[in-house]
């Protein structure tokens, strides 16, 4: 350490500065300066040279109580630094999350390449293995009279008019009709004062009787009459459960019905039966139109 530097040291611990010396130099070895350049080499001597001391003044008077003393740290540079010094970069948040999302990935592997290992023991399986199903139940049909849509075709004496229906299936699984069975052309309809089918009409009833009837009913009790199209209704609970048909002109009115049934809502006898198949189908869409023709 040059003269200078050392007063200055010894300037700043009197005055209750903290000094830090700096390490010991080491000077280079001769085979070393020799392997350098002209422009590279740095003489040792020019060294004590450099060498500063950085003071920093007391907040407090120099004068003022020992008791609590500035403390300044002081540093002398004792070398000259690198010109290219090795920075490392700290892993910025995008490293860090990549690095977690790799070590999770690699995990997952081992442990499914662990879950689904095979080994040379092979098993076999045992004689009668089996398992355990059940059918579900069927349950009957529910048709009912409705007043949506309105019937397109209305009755008159000697004409045929729509039928407007709701089919409800309480199965699991969709059901699929093809026909019906009607009651005998000598069962007639009630009819009534409103599409609510609450109060009857005086002068129109099935005793009277309306002579509405459906369309094609025999003298025979259960004729069978195929649908123009099958008619699928969903499941319980699906959107198309209820299934809501409009059968054109499947109802009949006689030439004597009588003026009574004029502007009447009928509620039709009901059906002795249908022919339906329950299963796997191609659900119908609500609102349908569907027919019998003979």
């Amino acid at each position: 350490m040059s003269k200078g530097s050392r007063r200055a040291v010894n300037a700043a611990l009197a005055q209750g500065h903290i000094v830090r010396r700096p390490p010991a130099r080491v000077a280079p070895r001769p085979t070393d300066i020799a392997s350098r350049s002209e422009e590279a080499q740095i003489d040792v001597s020019s060294i004590a040279a450099i060498e500063t001391a950085i003071f920093i003044a007391p907040s407090a008077p120099l004068d003022a109580p020992t008791s609590a003393p500035a403390v300044t740290e002081v540093t002398t540079p004792d070398r000259v630094p690198s010109a290219h010094p090795k920075v490392r970069r700290p892993l910025t948040r995008s490293h860090a999350k990549g690095r977690k999302v790799l070590a999770a990935f690699l995990g997952m592997a081992l442990v499914g390449g662990g879950a689904y290992a095979t080994t040379n023991w092979v098993i076999g399986l045992a004689a009668s293995s089996s398992g355990e199903g059940q059918a579900a139940s069927v349950q009957n049909l529910t048709i009912a009279a409705v007043a949506t849509p309105a019937p397109a075709n209305e009755l008159y004496p000697g004409g045929t008019g729509d039928v407007v229906l709701t089919i409800t299936n309480p199965n699991p699984y969709p059901v699929t009709i093809t026909g019906v069975d009607l009651p005998n052309n000598t069962t007639y309809a009630t009819g009534y004062t409103t599409s609510a089918l609450t109060t009857t009409q005086t002068g129109c009833l099935s005793t009277t009787p309306s002579d509405v009837i459906w369309n094609y009913s025999t003298a025979s009790s259960g004729s069978a009459h195929s649908l123009t199209t099958a008619l699928t209704v969903g499941p319980n609970g699906n959107a198309n459960d209820p299934l809501t048909v409009t059968l054109t002109n499947d109802a009949s009115m006689t030439a004597a019905a009588p003026a009574a049934c004029e502007s009447t809502y009928f509620s039709m006898p009901a059906l002795t039966g249908i022919a339906a198949t329950g299963g796997a189908g191609t659900v119908t869409t609500t609102p349908a139109t569907d027919a019998w023709t003979s």
